[in-house]
């Protein structure tokens, strides 16, 4: 548990660094070619409190399909995103600015990210990467 709490700090001080950054110069930083498609995208992920989709960006800024994917792949790639599938098959995609899980709706896909992680009993040379929840938001539970 202790190197658990260790790896986190130092992740966090990390993205600390990385959030002083402009997106010209985080995406410079990762040895990447500077777009203004990626910078737009860079923008609209570190304004979004909960992970996007394709779906959630596509009317935002003027980018195909092909061009995000290419982009989020590329971000990935280099540790500026993470991203996971949820039960509707769509990935989404979010900056982590600290370590964290997701909460998602299995019965209307509601998103949510969950902070508050460290109470998990995790074995001891074990190494979390990502914490995803399924369950039913308080809307869905209500109804059934």
């Amino acid at each position: 548990m202790r190197m658990l709490k260790n790896i986190i700090l130092v992740r966090i001080s990390l993205f600390k660094h990385l959030q002083n950054m402009n997106q010209k110069e985080l995406i410079k930083s990762k040895s990447l070619k500077f777009t203004p498609a990626r910078e737009a995208l860079l923008d609209i992920l570190e304004k979004s409190s909960k992970p996007i989709s394709y779906e959630d960006v596509r009317d935002k800024i003027s980018m195909d399909k092909a061009t995000f994917y290419r982009n989020t792949n590329a971000f990935e790639n280099v540790g500026l995103l993470k991203s996971f599938e949820s039960n509707n098959k769509k990935r989404y995609y979010y900056i982590c600015k600290q370590p964290h899980g997701h909460f998602v709706c299995s019965v209307c896909n509601y998103i949510e990210c969950l902070n508050e992680i460290d109470n998990l009993l995790v074995p001891k040379d074990y190494k979390i990467e990502n914490i995803i929840i399924y369950g039913r938001c308080a809307k869905c539970k209500e109804k059934n």
